[in-house]
């Protein structure tokens, strides 16, 4: 009888640990998943990068913008393949790690978080391209584009995200007889991902020079240059603002465990309150007189509503919901502050990207020592807050002087290697054509589509000058009122003679048939 017990507990026992084990791997296999639909959703933010910066530069770049940023998703995939997963989470010391070159020794559980990742690497060196829109070199924006994802970015994710770096480890303190760790805090990337991109946009911007009529060679007063597209413009920033709920929400890092689902949902509810404090304040600031041109700027909304979205990354997860708004609105001024200061240094910035994101990270770092529901200053002001807050501020210096000394090393050497703007000549009449043999809007798109190939105006003029018989008409034309011309007199009016007529006709059935 007491063997048979055992027996039966002895299964009992074999069965629950199978269950537990199943459980881990259910659990392991559905945070895999998480993290590859939210960076399926964040990769689309590239297509949001990709309209915003066509639509806010001239039609005759279009073309060149779009390859640049098609080209941080594909260039910037090899150089993380190859480099910057292993500098970033790759096992090392707490300044970089040197295991995972081109996914060495990679675990199959981990291809989920390169993905991830990668997603984010991909988004800081996006963030660039527009602030050296429509003057930058392509060659040099490849060289740049392929470091920044390869290098610059994957280091400072060691220093904050990997579990060796300095930064998120901090240092440990005895606070009221108890033994804490205390180190930087950047849940989804404010200073991490968006200052390292506002860092370097700005200094590319500065090493190229403003474009060509940008400020005024007397006065030096800003000159608009207006993008082509104010559509394609709002179509980018709404992916953009899709994009980063998954963004910050999915920086949660998993689904599976307790709370992670309360704590992904607080992340996108700020998310979405500090959209509307941003966006609220700069449609508010730029309609007064001191701040703005006194219009309702639907760009200036939408600039103010992704600069609360950057300020909120940092604490998204940790702050209550009316303080969502409240860093929201402290994004939208200091969106109007760093705008009026580029400007003030003669450095165009088309996008506006260090106002955006390095304006916002700034605040998005510094806020979440001062407003966090666990140790903020605000709540708390204690010497725990006091130890965060100098955590803080030492990786927002960090991450400054690393990016900002790397930018200029790297921007600086190819102005003077002179590969890093294009020619005169290019930049007035553009890139698309002499670059990459294509245009956004080809001539031929305009002609009415009667013909073979359709025609065009200027194709039915140079037409219409090769006919000797057609110039006759037009000097008699001009003596009296316009007639058609007889059939026969010229092959080239019989054909427009019939074209015309065709169009005549088909026009008169539609109307009718309406």
């Amino acid at each position: 009888m007491e063997s048979s017990m055992s027996d039966t507990l002895l299964r009992l026992n074999e069965s629950l640990v199978q269950m537990e084990k199943r459980r881990a791997v259910d659990a392991e296999n559905m945070d895999q998943f998480f993290l590859i639909v939210m960076g399926f959703i964040i990769y689309l933010m590239q297509a949001g990068f990709a309209f915003l910066e066509a639509g806010a530069v001239r039609s005759k770049n279009t073309v060149n913008i779009l390859i640049k940023n098609a080209l941080d998703s594909f260039f910037g995939g090899v150089s993380y393949w190859l480099i910057g997963y292993a500098l970033a989470f790759g096992k090392g010391n707490s300044f970089l790690g040197y295991t995972y070159f081109a996914h060495s020794g990679l675990p199959d559980n981990m291809y989920a978080h390169w993905f991830f990742q990668f997603v984010f690497a991909a988004t800081a060196a996006t963030i660039v391209s527009g602030a050296v829109a429509e003057r930058c070199d392509f060659t040099a924006y490849l060289i740049y584009s392929t470091l920044v994802t390869g290098f610059i970015y994957p280091v400072v994710t060691h220093w904050a995200w990997s579990d060796e770096g300095w930064l998120v480890n901090g240092d440990t303190y005895e606070i009221d007889g108890e033994i804490v760790t205390i180190g930087y805090n950047d849940f989804a990337g404010s200073g991490v991902v968006h200052m390292v991109g506002g860092i370097v946009a700005f200094v590319g911007a500065w090493a190229l020079g403003p474009r060509i009529g940008r400020f005024d060679n007397r006065t030096g007063e800003p000159l608009e240059i207006r993008g082509h597209s104010v559509p394609f413009a709002s179509l980018g920033g709404f992916i953009l603002v899709f994009g980063f709920f998954a963004f910050n929400g999915s920086s949660q890092g998993s689904i599976s465990a307790e709370g992670d689902g309360a704590a992904i949902a607080v992340a996108v509810v700020n998310t979405v309150l500090a959209a509307s404090g941003g966006a609220f304040t700069t449609l508010i600031m730029n309609k007064i007189k001191y701040f703005g041109d006194k219009k309702w700027s639907f760009l200036t909304t939408l600039n103010g509503c992704l600069t609360g979205m950057v300020a909120i990354c940092a604490g998204c997860n940790q702050f209550q919901s009316y303080m969502g708004f409240v860093i929201g609105i402290l994004g939208g001024v200091s969106y109007m502050i760093f705008t009026w200061l580029v400007l003030k240094l003669k450095v165009d910035d088309p996008l506006d990207a260090t106002a955006v994101h390095f304006g916002g990270g700034l605040v998005g770092v510094l806020t979440v020592p001062l407003f966090s529901n666990d140790f903020g200053i605000v709540y708390n002001w204690d010497l725990r807050s006091a130890y965060h807050l100098g955590w803080q501020l030492a990786g927002l210096c960090a991450i400054f002087v690393w990016s900002a000394i790397l930018s200029i090393i790297l921007f600086f050497t190819l102005k003077k290697t002179k590969m890093l703007r294009v020619s005169f000549e290019y930049e007035m009449k553009g890139l698309d054509i002499p670059k990459h043999g294509e245009t956004a809007y080809p001539a031929e798109a305009y002609g009415h589509g009667w013909g073979e190939k359709g025609d065009t105006l200027a194709g039915l003029a140079k037409t219409a000058i090769a006919s000797s018989t057609v110039t006759a008409i037009n000097e008699d034309v001009s003596m009296r009122l316009p007639q058609k011309a007889s059939p026969g007199e010229s092959p080239e009016v019989d054909a427009m003679n019939n074209k015309n007529g065709h169009v005549n006709k088909s026009f008169t059935g539609s109307s009718t048939q309406l």
